[in-house]
């Protein structure tokens, strides 16, 4: 009687040992396959808005190293993005395959804003709009359109750099004023405007 017993014992403790075995092998299969899935998903990142954050990290990057080459000045001196506001007669210039035109009279623009963004947005196929916000006469703040390519898309980035005019850097305040539409903020002080520089860059 006891050999009975302890030959039944043996087979379910055989049997157990199997499904224990089928059910440990099971669980290391589905666990590798949700390794492997997620491992491929977070090194092979192709969904849409993965990309586009990529793309936009790298023209945000690029708008602002410009700026801050434009915005660069030795001692003593006017950077050329402060220089291509006070030289800038207050039209609205656009890209037309070959430079930077008027759409009211057909002229062109000479800056530097515009050389840099010729060599280095214009032939990766970038497009972008730069406008200068500034405090109007009521205290409001307006945008007006320096060089503008269209309404910007939705993974459009924009960086701003701020330059701040003096009384002193204008020759003709008035004359300037009613070029380029900005007012003397502070008719009291050597204070002119805050302007700030807004560059917008998108892939079409």
């Amino acid at each position: 009687m006891n050999r009975k017993k302890t030959t039944c014992n043996s087979k379910r403790d055989y049997e157990a040992q199997l499904h224990t075995l089928e059910a440990l092998m099971a669980l290391i299969i589905i666990t590798g396959i949700i390794i492997f899935t997620v491992q491929a998903t977070s090194l092979t990142p192709l969904t849409s808005s993965t990309a586009n954050a990529h793309i936009e990290a790298q023209l945000q990057t690029l708008a602002q190293d410009m700026l801050t080459v434009l915005d660069h000045s030795q001692s003593g001196h006017n950077s050329s993005l402060k220089e291509d506001i006070l030289n800038w007669n207050g039209e609205e210039y656009s890209w037309n395959s070959t430079a930077y035109h008027s759409e009211l009279n057909n002229t062109l623009t000479v800056s530097s804003t515009a050389d840099i963004l010729k060599s280095v947005i214009v032939p990766k196929g970038i497009a972008h709009n730069v406008e200068f916000a500034v405090i109007n006469d009521a205290g409001a703040v307006m945008t007006l359109p320096y060089i503008y390519n269209g309404e910007p898309s939705d993974n459009a980035v924009t960086v701003s750099r701020r330059v701040i005019l003096s009384n002193s850097d204008i020759s003709n305040s008035s004359q300037f004023q009613s070029y380029t539409g900005i007012p003397d903020a502070d008719a009291s002080t050597d204070f002119y405007n805050l302007i700030d520089v807004e560059m917008t860059l998108w892939r079409m």
